[in-house]
């Protein structure tokens, strides 16, 4: 089924913006393509919650927290999810998690590190 590969964690100052690309390698592109893909978030001492999850084109859902500030978009032929983040806020700070769905399965990347701080 292959491996969710995420990339552009790190620090960034209250207000600034960061953009978080999730890579399904080794995936081909007809199990890609009908998958729903979504970002989770998981603050220390909190559980795993929903910021955004984009089916197709203008078929996405966003957390109350993060509607606004956070875009979440897809390239099929690259096989890769985005998530645009504006506007950040300390809140903001946990472990960001890549989510592939399909057929009721669930498949998880390892997660990169969001640090909003000043």
């Amino acid at each position: 089924q292959g491996q969710l590969v995420e990339s552009g964690g790190g620090l960034v100052q209250p207000g600034g913006s960061m953009r978080l690309s999730c890579r399904a390698a080794g995936t081909i592109t007809s199990v890609f393509n009908p998958s729903i893909m979504g970002w989770y978030r998981q603050a220390s001492g909190k559980e795993r919650e929903l910021v955004a999850t984009i089916a197709g084109p203008g078929v996405t859902n966003y957390a109350d927290s993060v509607k606004g500030r956070f875009t979440i978009s897809r390239d099929n032929s690259r096989k890769t999810v985005y998530l645009q983040m504006n506007a950040l806020a300390p809140e903001d700070t946990a472990v960001y998690y890549c989510n592939r769905k399909i057929d009721g399965r669930n498949f998880w990347g390892q997660g990169t590190q969001v640090t909003v701080s000043s």
